[in-house]
C-alpha cells in the first residue's frame, strides 16, 4: 500500500476498531524479497490488515508492541510432531502403564512448549489423543500450536507402527484396520476411512521399518505399492493428503510413485528416489533432530532396548547424508524433527542442522514458513506476513540471516492474533 492510502486506512479503521501494531526492527515475511526495516504490521483480530514502512503512531484505543530491536517472521512450523509423548528411558513400558488420560495431561505441556518455541503450526503424525489436543487448542481450552492430526498411523501387520509389536504372543493379537493395521488394498482403504471417521486431517503410513519399534529391520519396505496406491487414492477422496515415514531406498520408491505428499525421513534414500521425489513433486521433510537425537542416545547404554540401540546407531547419523543429496538435488523441503523422538521445545536446534549441511539460512526459515504452509495447502491463510492472511508472528532478537541458532529463542509468539508470549520488554 502507499504511505498516504495505509494512512487514511488506519485512520478510518481506528475509528471502528482496536488494532494491534507491531514495530518491527527487521521483517522476513517469507515473499520473495523478504527482508524489509522499520516495518508497521496491523492486525485486526486474527488477520494482517496492513503492512506499511516506517512506524506508525497508534490511536487512543490500539495497542503498540515495540519490536525494533527484534527480527519478525511468520509463525513458524514443524512438519513432523508427535505431541502425545517424549522419549525417555522408560518408553517402552508406558504403553502397559499409561492410561489415555496420561497421555492428555503430558501433551498439554509439550503443546504449550512447542507454541512457545515459536512453533505456530504443526502436523501431528501418529498418537493416541492427537485429535482430541487438535480440538482442544482450537476451542480455547489451552495454548498450543494449530494441528494438523493423523490421528493414527497406518502400518502393515508387524510393521513399525503395528501397537502390538514387542508383546508376548498371547497379547499380540491380529489387529486390523481399525487398529491402524492392514493387509491388501481393500484393509489399506478401510484404515483410511476409520481415520476420516475419527475426524483426522491427513494420513500418515509407516512405508518402511522404523528405528524406534522392537521390529528387526528399520529400513525394509513394508507395503506394496498396490496398498499404498489404496491408501493415497482413498485419502485424496477424503481431501487428505499422505505422509510417508520411509528409510530404506525401496520403501521410498514405492511411496512416491503411488502418489505420497511427502517422504519422512528418507534416511538411506538414493540418487533414483530423488530423482522420483522431483519427478513427482513430493516434499522431503527430514527430521535431522531425530537423527542426531538416538544417534547419540545410542551410546547411553539402557536408554533403548538393544534392538532399537543397534538401528539408532546404524541409521541415526545418516539422515544428514540424505539431506545434502536432497539439497543438492532441489528436491522441495519442509521443516521437520519428529518432536517427541527428539525433545518438545527444542524444535528449532534443527535449523542449525539444515545451514550446518549448507542449507542457506532464508531457505531454511522458508521450509519452516511458505513451503510448509504449501505443503499442507494452506498458503492462502499461512506461511508469509502479507495482508489478508493469519497474524501467526514471532520474533526474535538479532537477525537468523546472521546467526541462523538465534530462533532457538522467540521473545514475542502471536497466533490467530493472539499474543501467547512477550518477554521483549
Amino acid at each position: 500500500m502507499t504511505k498516504s492510502f495505509t494512512l487514511f486506512f488506519f485512520i478510518f479503521h481506528s475509528l471502528f476498531s482496536q488494532v494491534i501494531i507491531l514495530h518491527c526492527g527487521v521483517l522476513i515475511d517469507g515473499s520473495e524479497k523478504p527482508i524489509s526495516k522499520v516495518v508497521s504490521i496491523f492486525i485486526d483480530k486474527d488477520r494482517i490488515i496492513d503492512i506499511a514502512e516506517g512506524y506508525t503512531n497508534p490511536g487512543p484505543d490500539d495497542v503498540l508492541i515495540d519490536l525494533n530491536e527484534y527480527t519478525v517472521l511468520p509463525g513458524l512450523m514443524d512438519m513432523h510432531t508427535h505431541l502425545s509423548g517424549e522419549s525417555n528411558k522408560k518408553k517402552y513400558l508406558e504403553r502397559y502403564t499409561k492410561n489415555l488420560d496420561d497421555y492428555a495431561y503430558q501433551s498439554i505441556i509439550f503443546a504449550e512448549k512447542t507454541l512457545f518455541a515459536g512453533f505456530t503450526t504443526v502436523r501431528d503424525l501418529g498418537g493416541p489423543i492427537n485429535n482430541s489436543l487438535r480440538d482442544a487448542i482450537k476451542n480455547g481450552l489451552l495454548p498450543g500450536p494449530r494441528i494438523f492430526s493423523a490421528g493414527q498411523a497406518i502400518a502393515t501387520t508387524g510393521g513399525h507402527a503395528d501397537p502390538t509389536n514387542g508383546m508376548k504372543y498371547e497379547l499380540m493379537g491380529d489387529p486390523g484396520p481399525s487398529s491402524g493395521v492392514i493387509n491388501g488394498a481393500i484393509e489399506a482403504a478401510k484404515a483410511v476411512r476409520h481415520q476420516y471417521k475419527r475426524g483426522s486431517d491427513l494420513i500418515k503410513i509407516t512405508a518402511t521399518g522404523g528405528v524406534l519399534s522392537l521390529g528387526k529391520s528399520g529400513q525394509n519396505p513394508q507395503f506394496s505399492e498396490e496398498e499404498i496406491r489404496a491408501i493415497v487414492e482413498t485419502a485424496t477422496d477424503y481431501n487428505m493428503h499422505v505422509a510417508a515415514h520411509a528409510h530404506g531406498p525401496e520403501g521410498i520408491k514405492r511411496a512416491v510413485r503411488a502418489g505420497v505428499r511427502s517422504i519422512e525421513h528418507g534416511t538411506l534414500m538414493d540418487q533414483e528416489s530423488l530423482l522420483l521425489m522431483k519427478e513427482y513433486g513430493t516434499y522431503y521433510v527430514p527430521t535431522i533432530s531425530a537423527g542426531e537425537f538416538v544417534s547419540t542416545k545410542a551410546k547411553d547404554v539402557g536408554y533403548y532396548p538393544e534392538l532399537i540401540r543397534k538401528k539408532a546407531e546404524l541409521i541415526g547419523p545418516k539422515i544428514k547424508k540424505s539431506f545434502k543429496k536432497a539439497l543438492e538435488g532441489n528436491v522441495k523441503i519442509a521443516f521437520g524433527t519428529d518432536s517427541g523422538v527428539s525433545l518438545h521445545g527444542e524444535n528449532a536446534k534443527e535449523f542449525v542442522y539444515m545451514v550446518e549441511q549448507g542449507m542457506k539460512p532464508l531457505d531454511a526459515i522458508k521450509s519452516a514458513t511458505i513451503n510448509s504452509a504449501k505443503l499442507l495447502g494452506v498458503e492462502t491463510d499461512l506461511g508469509s506476513l502479507e495482508i489478508g492472511k493469519i497474524a501467526d508472528i514471532v520474533a526474535v532478537k538479532g537477525n537468523p540471516l546472521d546467526d541462523i541458532s538465534l530462533l532457538q529463542k522467540t521473545f514475542f509468539v502471536m497466533k490467530n492474533g493472539r499474543i501467547y508470549k512477550n518477554i521483549t520488554g
